[in-house]
């Protein structure tokens, strides 16, 4: 029996449960699913339900906290963290290579001619937003050709809670800053920051380029379709499932890290840069 645990509020994660779902079935196994909601059950509190009922084995969507993780590594319970990077962890890891992702994001704005990118991430202490972050600023040195910690009024960046509230605020803080181009770190609050421009007056693409990441389902159907890097939804959760059994076998995967890279689907919220096409904002 596995079972893997999410934060329902991305759509990512119950395609990434259902492809993971199919995989345990395939190979004998009985899946069982918790999910995480406002005023439902804990993270301590699944992984004591689940030690108690003996499980073979855990597949966690998103982080793990540091004392449910010593929990489990002491109880000696194969785990895999499946769509997420945390930094330290005694657990093999299944991630999006974030430094690509913000890499093939970057490239794709400037080839359209904005120099004035924003991007919005998690919170600071989120190991993946961290990475991008790191990743994004290097970038912006390199452009500019500035030290560090110089570009920020033109390459900004904002930590939110991953909830469409929340990149609404913090795009509305990084346009006051005249960004024509703007990367997130999830479809959700991409669709924050979309709204945030339309309040302003401003209309995507045309004043304001957006990238996402994830491509859950659904954003080739939003208005108007995201340009966003899409996970490796199959690859990653079979993957994920694979390390699980090897650990139920008593085998230690190697690497502890598996990174695959995201692909960048070119959809109708990014185009040239105003200043490129002849107008402005």
């Amino acid at each position: 029996m596995r079972t893997w645990q999410a934060e329902w509020q991305n759509p990512i994660f119950p395609a990434l449960a259902e492809v993971a779902g199919g995989a345990l079935v395939q190979l004998g196994f009985t899946p069982v699913l918790c999910t995480r909601s406002a005023g439902g059950l804990t993270e301590a509190e699944y992984v004591t339900m689940l030690l108690d009922q003996q499980v073979s084995g855990v597949i966690f969507c998103g982080g793990l906290s540091a004392d449910e993780s010593a929990s489990l590594k002491e109880r000696g319970m194969p785990v895999v963290l499946l769509n997420a990077a945390v930094d330290h962890s005694d657990f093999p890891q299944v991630p999006t290579d974030d430094v690509a992702a913000v890499q093939q994001a970057y490239a794709h704005l400037a080839s359209l001619g904005h120099t004035r990118i924003g991007l919005i991430v998690g919170p600071a202490d989120h190991t993946p937003s961290r990475r991008k972050a790191a990743t994004f600023t290097t970038l912006a040195q390199r452009t500019t050709g500035t030290g560090t910690g110089t570009g920020e009024d033109t390459h900004p960046i904002g930590h939110a809670l991953f909830s469409f509230e929340g990149g609404q605020a913090v795009a509305t803080e990084l346009l006051a800053t005249g960004i024509t181009a703007l990367i997130c770190g999830s479809d959700i609050l991409a669709l924050g920051a979309i709204r945030a421009a339309r309040r302003q007056g401003l209309t995507v693409p045309h004043d304001l380029s957006v990238v996402s990441y994830d491509d859950s389902p659904f954003m080739n159907y939003t208005d108007p379709p995201l340009t966003t890097l899409r996970q490796p939804i199959e690859a990653m959760s079979r993957a994920a499932v694979t390390l699980l059994a090897s650990q139920i076998n008593g085998t230690n995967p190697t690497p502890k890290e598996l990174l695959h890279e995201p692909e960048l689907v070119v959809r109708r919220s990014t185009a040239p840069s105003p200043a490129a096409s002849g107008s402005e904002k």
